[in-house]
């Protein structure tokens, strides 16, 4: 995530639906015509060249900038109406081509960039200028005009600034959530030994650093801020998550679903739904997303956060992880009028700093950089949490359970569970005791889990 190393300054023509706007020899031609003016412009046929000669924007270094999903992007605008990228010295010929670039960093998928709506003249969108120009020397032209591109700018702007009210509204009614709405992480580490460090120490994005940098965690009080929300977790959410990070000496990820309390500012995380997927394999994210949201609808519940493992090492945050939390945080953001946070929690379980045999499990939040620094990183936050104890294992986290040792039975990273963890305890006994803290009132659960366990036995 984040930017290209830097190159020489090359010329970059994407954006397809630029194509339009950038005409040869910088003539910008429409049959229609008005007194005094010439030709009359669409909205596509009005380009940076067409701001510039008509005295609306002025060249100048870092007046242009993108803010997409947490990230910004800044660039020069040039004499002749191209945008150099400051970071790497990329020259690109429109503000479409410059946009889609920049965001299929920040997301592969992202098709095209609506750079009008999303590309910013010293803090301005770059259509208002378009307006301007119209108002100025086309005024009799705007109404005929007014909805050309209207759409495809519009669709930008939602995407840019965050979800609408009625997006909002629909979520209130527990709609479905869209398979991109959770997205899988990318492909992470190998194991290795990481020294955690603090926040204060990074400074600026550095291109050349460690994505897999360890952040240690800052308090709300240390930023003086207060946390924005309480939070209340189930404990068979701890034994699910738990239990899944356990099974493998590889990364896991799984997303949690709850209710957002908007009167009470709680958050509350009822279920955990692992990822029955290898983090590589790309094909069969879609078809596991698609069951979670399922999963999440049938059951009335909301998206409200991730959990993933650290398998050695510490349970905090590297910095991949903090770009990937404040991209989930505004992937559930609530339009202007509300707010819905993402709750983020990594889980070690076979760190042998941890104490005893439990695992280590880090509840998250990452606060934006201060916007005087915006090429910081996001501060990552422990976030305080009250565990609620259940009375009982329900057959949907039994059901999981069994699901995920029939998926990792046959894998070559499963945990050998009966080599020792330490000198007097099995990695079995180790695992049974990390659970046993997260053990429903009901002790009719030891019987359940043992049948888990036996299972786990019998897979090498």
């Amino acid at each position: 995530m984040g930017s290209e190393p830097p190159s020489p300054p090359q010329v970059v023509e994407e954006g397809g639906e630029e194509e339009e706007e950038e005409l040869s020899g910088g003539e910008e031609v429409d049959s229609r015509t008005v007194p005094g003016r010439g030709s009359l412009l669409t909205r596509r046929g009005i380009t940076l060249r067409v701001l510039l000669k008509d005295g609306l924007v002025e060249p100048g270094d870092g007046v242009l900038s993108i803010h997409y999903l947490g990230k910004k992007f800044v660039g020069d605008l040039l004499c002749d109406g191209k945008i150099r990228w400051v970071e790497t010295g990329q020259i690109f010929n429109s503000p479409s081509a410059w946009a889609t670039h920049c965001k299929r960093l920040v997301n592969p998928a992202k098709k095209s960039g609506c750079g009008w709506a999303s590309v910013r003249y010293r803090g301005q969108k770059l259509v208002q200028y378009k307006t301007s120009w119209l108002h100025k020397y086309q005024p009799s032209a705007e109404m005929s005009l007014a909805s050309e591109g209207e759409d495809e700018e519009m669709g930008e702007d939602d995407d840019e600034e965050g979800k609408t009210a009625v997006q909002a509204d629909e979520r209130n009614r527990k709609s479905k959530p869209e398979p991109h709405e959770i997205s899988l992480v990318s492909q992470r580490r190998g194991e290795r030994d990481r020294v955690p460090v603090r926040y204060c120490t990074l400074g600026s994005r550095d291109s050349a650093r460690d994505p897999h940098t360890l952040v240690e965690l800052s308090a709300f009080s240390a930023i003086n801020r207060f946390q924005p929300f309480n939070v209340a977790v189930s404990s068979n959410v701890l034994l699910l998550m738990d239990f899944h990070c356990h099974l493998t000496s590889s990364e896991v990820v799984g997303y949690l679903g709850g209710r957002w309390d908007t009167n009470t500012q709680l958050l509350t995380v009822l279920r955990a739904f692992p990822c029955r997927t290898r983090l590589a394999d790309r094909d069969s994210a879609p078809a596991v997303e698609e069951e979670i949201c399922q999963n999440l609808f049938m059951r009335g519940l909301s998206l409200v956060g991730w959990y993933h493992s650290h398998p050695r090492g510490p349970a905090l945050p590297s910095l991949q992880d903090i770009d990937s939390q404040m991209d989930h945080q505004l992937r559930l953001q609530g339009s202007n009028n509300g707010f819905q946070p993402c709750l983020g929690i990594i889980c070690g379980p076979y760190y042998h700093g941890n104490q005893g045999v439990a695992s280590t499990i880090t509840p998250f939040w990452v606060v934006p950089p201060p916007e005087q620094r915006p090429n910081d990183y996001g501060i990552p936050v422990a976030v305080e949490v009250t565990y609620v104890q259940d009375n009982f294992l329900t057959s949907d986290v039994l059901n999981e359970m069994m699901l995920l040792v029939d998926f990792y039975r046959a894998a070559p990273d499963l945990v050998q569970f009966s080599q020792l963890w330490s000198p007097d305890t099995t990695v079995l006994d180790k695992i049974k005791g990390s659970l046993s803290g997260h053990a429903p009132k009901d002790q009719a659960y030891s019987q359940i889990l043992e049948h888990v366990y036996n299972q786990l036995s019998n897979s090498h």
